[in-house]
């Protein structure tokens, strides 16, 4: 696929318009978004991902568009499994509503940035190193394995801080308390970093990591360059939008992380039969290449991809109607029942009153959760 240099210039240019948009139209000035605006700029976003794909159909052809297509969506769904990790890192700073779109926007844009580095170095090793298939290939089956054996995610589950963050709190001096979207306030004659810097710091070290499943798994759809920067790009632009949309809701994919890992489990094997096929190895089969496997085309890809998600969404959805039926029978619904199920009364019950005293319910459990924020 020949990209002119000028096509290069306008895609990157559209991208940093859309993020400069993004900021000035909506991050500028601090607010909890609404759910309507949260689903209509996503589907402004997914909008323009499709319709940049029905133009590389258009001009160059099926198969390339089908490349590109696959990787948006696996990289639009390893997106939707790292906004997990951003839920919990929003609840362990306590980063509150109307800043949090900044700080994903500065995430989101630090990823971008950092993803365009590490596809252009992928694509140097590609060029100059055919075994780095075989890399890219078993670090994914690894990845799946390591997904498919973790129980998925725990509401319950804390955020720890990566030794990023525990040397950046003890080189930097660190206020406890937020004094609005600014990243570093005057105490005392000294300058001291914001926990939303802090926030800040945690989502762009946890881009790191994102990055390195992600590009080896959208190298195994595509070797084109521009097409994976381009499906990188409008798989992140949104992202902001789309936490917003699916908050409270991502604890119901219970299922989610199982189809990641057939989905990478997938793509790292494709990846294997790959380098089989460019195989320069002299262990391997004398250095000559392995054709008995045929390659996997992109067409069925993309069917696997598409189908495991909506497998993986059906089940989830089944899964949370089972359970909502279960706590219905067992009177989690009833308002004066505890978390276990039993009843402890209403208030008006006789069996709830002291004398003539206001209700005085019993065995109420009482939980209390704790975010640290210095």
């Amino acid at each position: 696929m020949n990209v002119p240099l000028w096509v290069w210039g306008i895609t990157v240019a559209v991208i940093v318009g859309m993020l400069v948009f993004d900021f000035i139209g909506h991050v500028r000035t601090p607010h909890a978004p609404t759910l309507k605006e949260s689903a209509t700029w996503s589907a402004v976003y997914v909008g323009i991902a499709l319709l940049f794909g029905l133009l590389v159909l258009f001009f160059a052809g099926g198969t390339y568009a089908g490349e590109y297509f696959a990787g948006w969506v696996t990289e639009k769904s390893l997106s939707v499994d790292n906004l997990f990790v951003f839920v919990l890192i929003m609840a362990s700073f306590a980063v509150p509503r109307e800043l949090q779109q900044k700080v994903l926007l500065f995430g989101i844009a630090f990823a971008l940035v950092l993803r365009t580095i590490f596809i252009f170095a992928g694509a140097a090793f590609i060029a100059n190193f055919s075994w780095i298939f075989y890399v890219f290939g078993g670090f994914l089956i690894y990845t799946a394995w390591a997904q498919a054996r973790s129980s998925g995610h725990d509401e319950d589950e804390e955020f720890k801080e990566n030794s990023v963050l525990k040397l950046t709190r003890k080189v930097m001096p660190t206020t406890s308390e937020y004094h609005s979207d600014r990243l570093t306030a005057k105490i005392d004659g000294k300058r001291h970093i914001t926990p939303l810097a802090i926030a800040l710091i945690a989502i762009g070290s946890a881009d790191i990591l994102f990055a390195v499943d992600s590009i080896p798994a959208i190298f195994g759809l595509t070797q084109e360059t521009y097409l994976v920067f381009a499906a990188n790009a409008f798989a992140l632009l949104g992202l902001r939008q789309l936490f917003f949309l699916l908050d409270g809701l991502l604890d119901k994919l219970v299922y989610l992380a199982y189809g990641l890992a057939v989905i990478l489990g997938f793509i790292g094997i494709k990846l294997v039969i790959h380098a089989l096929h460019e195989n320069e190895l002299p262990f391997i089969n004398s250095g000559e290449h392995v054709t008995v496997i045929p390659e996997i085309p992109t067409w069925l890809s993309l069917l696997v991809i598409l189908l495991t998600l909506a497998v993986t969404t059906w089940a989830s959805l089944r899964k949370n109607k089972k359970v909502a039926a279960a706590e219905q029978r067992t009177g989690a619904g009833d308002p004066g029942a505890d978390s276990a199920g039993r009843h402890i009364g209403a208030p008006g019950d006789p069996d709830t009153r002291s004398g003539d005293g206001p209700p005085q319910p019993r065995d109420v459990p009482v939980t209390q959760r704790r975010s640290s924020t210095d």
